[in-house]
């Protein structure tokens, strides 16, 4: 069993060990944008964590989730083609659905109770800054990035591979945007904690938003770290 150190990247760990990105998020460690940094780095940046027990909670979790019979997927095994049907799958088809059904939430909240929160007007921005770019991305992916993925993996040629690669640089640049985004919203709301008079539909609110952000971290971390790279 892989011993996981201060050598290994955030990426490489949630590639192998996947619930370690549950524990990433806790003590906010990149792993999918800037997760191609050695944790050591990470710690040396991060001064308010001890990395000794970061690796320690990491190593045990991951020997809890071994001696239970888990497996991660070998990603490297994997078709870029199934990977793609994997990535739409779990969170395009996920984004399509959810991205108009919040934005529903985030404005009947805003709207309410944005005279004694007024974050939540900003709250209302940031999102809807959010949806138009998530939505114009994965159309993008879709109609453009992963259809000439899959051609090249029938008929690959180093002019196709050119242009995935420099699509792929674009993706790259729009999934920091997007992180920023995120994360500016996570800090505005105190990692999407409600105060303690927020009704059912700002409680829900937060709670989807919180959703959103780890299945959008984990969408970011399948293409940054694992599909593109498949191609580099």
């Amino acid at each position: 069993m892989t011993t996981f150190t201060k050598e290994h990247t955030p990426a490489e760990i949630v590639k192998t060990f996947p619930k370690a990105a549950d524990l990433f998020k806790q003590f906010k460690i990149d792993f999918c944008c800037g997760g191609d940094k050695p944790l050591h780095q990470v710690f040396e940046k991060k001064t308010e964590l001890d990395g000794e027990q970061v690796l320690e909670q990491l190593n045990s979790f991951y020997s809890e989730w071994i001696d239970k019979g888990n497996v991660g997927t070998d990603w490297d095994t994997v078709t870029s083609s199934e990977l793609i049907d994997h990535i739409i799958e779990r969170h395009h088809n996920y984004l399509h659905e959810e991205l108009p059904a919040l934005e529903q939430f985030v404005v009947k909240i805003a709207r309410v109770h944005g005279g004694n929160h007024p974050h939540l007007l900003e709250l209302q921005m940031l999102y809807d800054h959010f949806k138009a770019d998530m939505e114009a991305h994965l159309a993008e992916e879709e109609t453009e990035v992963f259809p000439k993925i899959r051609e090249y993996e029938k008929n690959p040629n180093p002019e196709l591979l050119q242009t995935i690669n420099e699509l792929n640089d674009d993706m790259e640049s729009e999934h920091q945007a997007t992180g920023d985004l995120l994360s500016q919203m996570n800090e505005l709301t105190n990692d999407f904690n409600p105060p303690a008079d927020a009704c059912n539909s700002y409680r829900i609110t937060y709670a989807r938003l919180a959703e959103l952000e780890a299945n959008t971290f984990d969408h970011i971390h399948l293409e940054n770290n694992i599909l593109f790279k498949k191609l580099a």
